[in-house]
């Protein structure tokens, strides 16, 4: 059995729509994190579970679902493990009301791996005995909870206070971290568009035009293609204005162009049609 401060193993199993995901997948750092120069990445909680018909299990997916959207504004994600096939999961997903992730171990691979099959359960046969654990970006058990009483899961505040002692460890989590020159040449702060969309090279970094290729809504992620063909990253936070930007594929712009360990970047991007 994995301990605290063992690697916990980067394996991948098909989601609740069939869609093979690895573990890494979910905690590894955004595109605008490299950029940034934030590579730690973000914490992960795996929940092994029996499956829809225990209802202690039930009263613990009740609880997490409670707690899915403080997970998304925390930057933290959940998966949840069974050995029931995809279909299952996603029927007891969508019963739930849960938007985090189920993870089919139907073949026991994982959970025989880690030595937590349930051979005591006698109307479904070998399931998964109940675990939580809270890992690291890395894959790094931070701390395990074994459920097979239920009073031995985790509750909300456990998981707050684990999040909390893994994310304060990072370079992204300190306010000045977002104050330094690097982050602040990529985002571009109320204070230089209140007045309108500042003048394109004021500050005298180099403008160019291009055609936006893609943008992301779901991370505010985007690539313009330049003129002279070269494709040029950008977030959100590099458009002038207040709230979520948005800027449709096709549009024509100019913007700034900003050079960074992980590529090139745009800033104050201006649309010109």
């Amino acid at each position: 059995m994995l301990q605290t401060g063992d690697s916990f193993p980067d394996f991948e199993l098909p989601d609740h729509r069939g869609i093979a995901r690895c573990l890494s997948s979910f905690t590894r750092p955004s595109e605008m994190d490299h950029r940034l120069g934030f590579r730690d990445g973000y914490p992960l909680i795996v929940v092994f579970y029996r499956g829809f018909f225990c209802p202690r299990d039930q009263q613990q997916m009740r609880s997490l679902v409670t707690f899915q959207d403080e997970l998304a504004v925390n930057y933290a994600s959940l998966v949840a493990v069974a050995v029931q096939p995809p279909l299952v999961q996603a029927a007891f997903r969508a019963g739930l009301g849960a938007s985090f992730t189920f993870l089919s171990d139907e073949a026991r691979s994982v959970i025989r791996q880690l030595d937590i099959l349930d051979e005591t359960e006698g109307e479904y046969a070998d399931p998964s005995q109940p675990h939580t654990f809270v890992l690291r970006p890395d894959l790094t058990i931070h701390s395990h909870y074994n459920g097979w009483y239920f009073v031995g899961r985790p509750t909300l505040d456990e998981l707050r206070r684990d999040l909390r002692a893994i994310m304060q460890t990072h370079t992204y989590y300190p306010y000045h971290s977002w104050t330094n020159e690097h982050v602040t040449a990529l985002r571009i702060p109320q204070r230089e568009w209140v007045r309108g969309a500042p003048a394109l090279g004021a500050n005298g970094l180099p403008v160019f035009a291009g055609v936006v290729q893609q943008f992301d809504l779901r991370s505010g992620n985007g690539i313009i293609l330049r003129d002279d063909g070269v494709e040029i990253f950008f977030n959100f936070t590099a458009i002038p204005g207040e709230g979520y930007r948005t800027i449709k594929p096709g549009t024509r712009v100019r913007f700034e162009l900003v050079e960074t360990p992980s590529g090139l970047s745009a800033r104050n991007v201006q649309a010109t049609d």
